[in-house]
């Protein structure tokens, strides 16, 4: 076989227990699971994802992303998150580069496979816990399990400012947020138009963000707040000539 030394779980899919989990939202600290590579060096296979950040080079995400489980992934609530990752070369030196790790961000969700046991192939199965961790490898290679790795989540560090893409149709817009630093997840919104109060929205999927009022034509404010317990307020980042399918990057950022 292959003997394959990664950088702390480049292109892995990590398994969490769930007491280990709870122990490490509880305290913080680092928690342990298991590896699976999977994608190309070139990460084309990781585009796109369940929390709809699209192309993740353009959006800044790079190759440095990962899927999570259901339980973990939490409908998108963990969309944007960052992971600090290293391998356990004392009990899988066959896969590990020791003493090294690496910071993802959770893009995409690993979906259950229901033809599988929850403590055996089917690691993203709920009520388990489950980060696919996605990155270049080498070459394409077969299917790694049981690597040994630990996870603790860490502050995301991002370039420049929040930004809004709105998209939809008349009554309808989707407000995608990328970008975010600090907790790099998001636990609310509210949009206010130029001619409106504050509208709260709805979590549509992923990142994406719902409101059903007619907005065009009004420049738009944002309201945020961090899973990290951060509100921003993010005044006419929008101008009142948008357009749908438009991003627009404010000059404020989070801090935790």
């Amino acid at each position: 076989m292959m003997v394959i030394r990664f950088f702390a779980v480049l292109a892995a899919a990590l398994c969490i227990t769930s007491a280990s989990a709870a122990a490490a939202a509880a305290a913080g600290g680092w928690v342990s699971g298991t590896a699976t590579f999977y994608g190309g060096k070139d990460a084309s296979g990781t585009m796109g994802g369940a929390c709809g950040y699209g192309n993740l080079y353009t959006q800044g995400y790079g190759v440095y992303n990962a899927a999570l489980s259901a339980a973990l992934f939490n409908g998108g609530a963990s969309c944007g998150q960052c992971y600090l990752i290293m391998c356990d070369a004392s009990k899988t030196p066959e896969w590990c580069k020791a003493g090294t790790a690496v910071t993802i961000t959770a893009t995409n969700l690993c979906p259950p496979n229901w033809a599988l046991a929850n403590d055996d192939g089917g690691w993203g199965n709920p009520p388990r816990p489950h980060h696919l961790p996605r990155r270049h490898r080498p070459r394409p290679l077969p299917t790694v399990r049981h690597t040994i790795i630990y996870l603790l989540r860490v502050k995301c560090w991002r370039q420049g400012g929040v930004r809004f893409t709105v998209s939809g149709f008349n009554y309808f817009e989707l407000v995608l947020i990328t970008n975010v630093a600090g907790s790099g997840s998001v636990q609310a919104m509210s949009v206010k138009g130029s001619k409106t109060g504050w509208i709260p929205l709805a979590r549509n999927w992923g990142a994406n963000w719902q409101c059903n009022s007619a907005l065009v034509g009004q420049a738009l404010s944002f309201r945020v707040t961090s899973t990290g317990g951060q509100t921003l307020q993010i005044n006419s980042v929008v101008p009142e000539w948008w357009e749908f399918g438009t991003t627009f990057t404010s000059n404020q950022q989070f801090d935790y």
